[in-house]
């Protein structure tokens, strides 16, 4: 077992004693200004909390929640493993209502820990580590209820949801503050992504494979004749995410950098990691010589999903232990050395497919790992447990 052990990292090496002792300053710090969320869903997650019971650890929330998007991806891989279909009626509800029980159980925990005296720095690296695999299942289900098939289409799904999440991040990190816009994309966005789902459970995926000018009577005719009610949703998306989000973004960074004498030109290399992923992704898919042609999507966007999870992930510990920001993860290699390979031409499609099956286990067994050892590093220092509420006297001991 030691030998095993060798392999992987030391717990030190993924996060240090003195950086553990920068837990001790975590506050919890978030600003919502969505209406949704002021007039509706905060008397709803109100209300829904107290049908959780006390024992119920915030984290076990937050997994199970999870767990939800996961089933709807087995559930795309048995009934429409070609993201199209169209499928039976109902599973485009099961995809809605998989989607609306995640975000209410990923509202739900936080106010469950303070519910239960349990909020903790470990509550919001798990919460938001979860979120961050989410970008990919998410991006995943609502593609195949769109029926955007094994295509550019789904990827552009997935790439939003990573790109929003990372430059969310990114802002966290340097303002200390999770800022949530007017329109922001865990609540209003999904609210209508639900609403997708629904819509193609009573119509039909086709009603998102009309052309625009049909299904988008009042802005249709800005798009080409030629555009269905996908490409115009998915540009105005893109449109929305680079001014309404990752514009706003830069902005709080370079207002917090102001606040702080500090440099904003300083923090833009750090997005560069982002870049490095998302070029990754598509050098190899735009390349590739089974992904598309064999169906194997689902299982590079899984790949890539975990990798991206790791990458912002250890932005989140960085922030919440007061470390330098990460530029690297050796998850990000196998992207890179796919990218590249499939660009010099020298994969078959049977040698590809192995290289992407020993990437997904890479990635995952490396991600895993480094959960463990992180989740047990801030258990031990902090006195608590990750899944279960620990006695009240060994946390104020730990205190």
């Amino acid at each position: 077992m030691s030998g095993i052990r060798s392999y992987f990292p030391s717990g030190d090496e993924y996060v240090t004693e003195d950086a553990l002792k920068n837990l001790r300053n975590y506050r919890y710090r978030a600003v919502d200004k969505s209406f949704l969320t002021k007039y509706l869903y905060r008397h709803y997650w109100e209300w829904a909390v107290t049908l959780f019971p006390l024992w119920m650890a915030p984290n076990l929330i937050t997994l199970t929640g999870l767990s939800f998007e996961v089933f709807d991806v087995l559930l795309v891989l048995l009934i429409m493993p070609d993201l199209e279909g169209p499928g039976p009626w109902w599973i485009y509800f099961a995809f809605g209502i998989g989607m609306w029980l995640y975000s209410t159980f990923d509202n739900v925990d936080g106010k469950q820990a303070r519910r239960t005296g349990t909020s903790s720095p470990l509550g919001e690296l798990f919460d938001h580590g979860c979120d961050a695999l989410n970008c990919t299942i998410a991006g995943i289900v609502e593609a195949s209820a769109f029926a955007c098939g094994i295509s550019w289409q789904t990827v552009t799904i997935v790439f939003f949801t990573t790109m929003t999440f990372f430059f969310s991040t990114w802002e966290e990190y340097h303002t200390g503050v999770l800022y949530l816009g007017y329109v922001n994309g865990p609540t209003e966005i999904l609210t209508l992504a639900v609403l997708a789902c629904f819509a193609s459970g009573i119509w039909g995926p086709a009603i998102w494979h009309v052309p625009a000018s049909q299904g988008l009577p009042i802005v249709g005719s800005l798009f080409p004749a030629t555009w269905e009610v996908t490409d115009a949703l998915l540009t105005l998306t893109g449109i929305a995410m680079i001014f309404g989000h990752c514009a706003v973004c830069c902005w709080n960074v370079y207002t917090a950098c102001k606040e702080q004498n500090r440099s904003f030109f300083a923090t833009l290399p750090q997005l560069v990691q982002y870049a490095v992923f998302a070029t990754s992704c598509y050098v190899w898919l735009d390349n590739s010589t089974t992904i598309f042609v064999n169906n194997h999507l689902v299982l590079f966007m899984v790949t890539a999903g975990i990798a991206f999870g790791r990458i912002v992930s250890k932005i989140i510990l960085a922030h919440l232990t007061e470390s330098q920001f990460p530029s690297y993860t050796v998850q990000m290699v196998p992207l890179a050395v796919g990218a590249t390979v499939a660009r010099l031409g020298l994969f078959t499609p049977a040698t590809e497919l192995l290289f992407l099956i020993v990437s997904f286990l890479f990635v995952t067994i490396a991600y895993l790992h480094w959960a463990l050892v992180v989740i047990e590093r801030f258990c031990e220092f902090l006195g608590i447990n990750c899944l279960t509420i620990a006695p009240r006297k060994l946390r104020e001991k730990a205190q």
